[in-house]
């Protein structure tokens, strides 16, 4: 079963928190089967708790749903926007280099030619790509119209440029928190302009050897893909793998809580690198990321409590959600990979070991749906566009709704409120909006972070 829109994008979480002491592996693992095999919320899951620098592993469930091996610290997931965090160290680095100015248009810094948006005289800055505050959408508006079961394939870097040249910013540039995966695609760019290097050898030089990273990668070797866990919607069904192409900066990193245990180590500062003055600079400087006080730097995001902050980073694609984090004061560190992308997701788990006043969703009240007087159920019908390719057509069978998404299969979609409904099948819901009339006028679908209006075209 297909998504019906993807994305890598981060959930921003509640912005309080206390530190607690450690759960132990017991119970840790007792989650994870909760989780797995009771209430049937994910496929597999591997957890790395790093306390004084060195990893502890848990894991529990299947590389893939049906088999009869289970998954270990060295499996191989894939990490979405976790990637993000990646990419910021490499521009951390050019920046103490000298090489790039965090305030300097980032179109300095790009190929020749490149035309980015401006607003009021202000030019779009590196700063604000990584603190998503550019004003820049999460994707072009086009991305998975020709596969949407893979949405970033076959999107190179032309194609952006051309978006890029005419798309105009909604707000002022630096003001407004709005996450972009677009924001690290031109991050990522800069940084191979100015080395002359590619990102993939970038990452191999000055990451993946320094922190004795052997199991991450962009492109999975044929050692690494045998270890490959496969993917899973919300309804946990098999789904392909993503290639990212010229968003390979924003989410691209395939690894294992193995490997991304180091980097957590290192980026805590538990265990030093000589990475550590890429890491520090990472956190100097940040921007508003919520109304609840969160913030974000250079891609990592913090979360207060009352002894201090947490430093984290999430990703999810097509199968997987991925969850990082460390207590700035303790320098504990989180890890927790899986192969499904859930509505249930695994930060709270992340969260949960790291603190101890954000509540442990193990058995989250799902989305439960409500009756709707049939009556009222013709007028939602209709098409919506999300894009002039990409159409969204809400038919009606009996007393129930069902969506088909261009080039996808008719999924059905259930009503929380009269104007709100959810999809069981994957992790996305509609919101619709409703004329003087009471006809529905547009719909926004929201799924992985992102929310995308779409007009009713059918009159």
């Amino acid at each position: 079963m297909k998504a019906v829109l993807t994305a890598l994008a981060a959930t921003l979480l509640p912005t309080s928190a206390a530190l607690a002491q450690s759960p132990s592996n017991a119970a840790i693992a007792e989650i994870l089967v909760e989780r797995i095999d009771a209430a049937e919320q994910n496929v597999g899951i591997a957890v790395a708790v790093i306390e004084n620098g060195a990893p502890r592993f848990v894991f529990h469930g299947q590389p893939q749903l049906g088999a009869t091996g289970g998954i270990d610290e060295h499996t191989v997931f894939e990490i979405g926007s976790v990637t993000k965090l990646f990419t910021n160290v490499l521009l951390a680095q050019e920046v103490l280099a000298g090489t790039i100015d965090l305030d300097a248009p980032i179109v300095n810094y790009l190929p020749r030619g490149t035309a980015l948006p401006e607003r009021g005289g202000r030019q779009i800055t590196a700063f604000d790509l990584v603190t998503h505050s550019s004003g820049l959408p999460p994707v072009p508006p086009d991305l998975g119209v020709g596969n949407p079961a893979n949405p970033y394939a076959g999107y190179g870097a032309e194609p952006l440029r051309a978006f890029l040249e005419s798309y105009q910013v909604p707000r002022d540039i630096g003001t407004e928190f709005e996450y972009s995966n677009i924001g690290l695609a031109l991050v990522a760019e800069a940084v191979e302009q100015v080395t002359g290097k590619d990102y993939a050898s970038l990452l191999e030089e000055r990451i993946f050897t320094p922190l004795k990273m052997t199991e991450t990668a962009l492109t999975t070797t044929p050692e690494l893909r045998q270890r490959l866990a496969s993917g899973h919607d919300a309804a946990r069904n098999p789904v392909s793998n993503w290639d990212l192409e010229v968003f390979a900066g924003a989410g691209a990193l395939r690894s294992t809580v193995a490997d991304v245990s180091k980097f957590i180590a290192a980026a805590s500062g538990a265990v030093s690198t000589p990475l550590d003055p890429a890491f520090a600079l990472m956190l100097e400087r940040t921007r508003p990321s919520d109304a609840n006080g969160g913030k974000v730097g250079l891609g990592w995001f913090t979360l207060a409590h009352p002894k201090g902050e947490i430093a984290w980073h999430n990703g999810m694609t097509g199968g997987y959600n991925a969850f990082v984090g460390y207590d700035r004061q303790s320098r504990k560190g989180v890890v927790v990979l899986s192969n499904m992308a859930s509505t249930v997701g695994i930060e709270d788990i992340g969260f949960h070991i790291l603190a101890d006043n954000l509540p442990l969703a193990a058995m989250p009240k799902l989305r439960q749906p409500v009756a709707l007087d049939p009556a009222l159920l013709d007028r939602y019908v209709g098409r919506y566009a999300l894009t002039p390719a990409f159409v969204l057509e809400v038919t009606r069978e009996g007393d129930a709704l069902f969506v088909q998404a261009t080039g996808q299969q008719k999924l059905p979609v259930f009503a929380e409120t009269e104007t709100t409904f959810f999809y069981k099948a994957v992790d996305a819901q509609l919101s619709f909006e409703l004329g003087p009339d009471g006809r529905t006028t547009s719909l926004t679908l929201h799924q992985n972070g992102l929310s995308q209006p779409a007009k009713r075209i059918d009159g």
